[in-house]
């Protein structure tokens, strides 16, 4: 078998712009505080656009460019299937909504916020969300934990323990490991 034909990624149905603007409403909809596991969920298993290890590909290009991963992982589906016009409905998809809801919650919690019935609801959230992300970082690493992607494995581990335990800036670390994991990965490759 060529290389070529073993890098190739099954046949997949195609979403339109409609389905792209109305997948990531439908997404960005669903949660509170974060929107990341319903994007998986959504994406990789109920329209199967794209597999677990396209998702977590997509998610770190997402999180090495600026701005919110979430807004750049809908720009990257939608530039994937539908060029400029499918990124454009993504991202609109993904933020009409919340714009026009944050923009009422402001008001409100301007209005309200003071209440500790308010502050009590606002703490379940938060347990609710960090729930949610937990549980996106376990469907994450799977695609990971094959012997093959060992490396990768290796380098998430490195960065989770030079940002999250020694507190090394962000973009030091990405300037240090992005480079020499692309360099690994270009030589396992070759």
């Amino acid at each position: 078998m060529s290389e070529s034909a073993v890098q190739q990624p099954e046949a997949k149905q195609t979403p339109g712009v409609a389905d792209l603007f109305f997948t990531f409403l439908a997404i960005t909809m669903s949660g509170f505080g974060g929107v990341l596991p319903w994007a998986r969920r959504a994406l990789v298993d109920k329209k199967r656009w794209l597999n677990d290890e396209e998702f977590a590909e997509a998610l770190a290009l997402s999180q090495f460019l600026p701005g919110p991963n979430i807004v750049n992982l809908a720009i990257v589906v939608g530039q994937r299937y539908r060029g400029a016009l499918g990124a454009t409905a993504a991202a609109l998809g993904l933020l009409v909504a919340p714009v026009a809801i944050m923009m009422v919650c402001g008001a409100l919690y301007e209005r309200y916020g003071g209440l500790p019935s308010l502050r009590n609801a606002l703490a379940g959230l938060t347990a609710a969300a960090a729930g949610l992300l937990l549980a996106m970082v376990a469907r994450l690493l799977q695609p990971l934990l094959h012997a093959r992607r060992l490396p990768a494995l290796l380098f998430a581990i490195t960065a989770f323990v030079a940002v999250g335990l020694l507190r090394f800036p962000l973009y030091w670390v990405l300037l240090v490991l992005g480079p020499l994991s692309i360099a690994v990965a270009w030589w396992r490759l070759r």
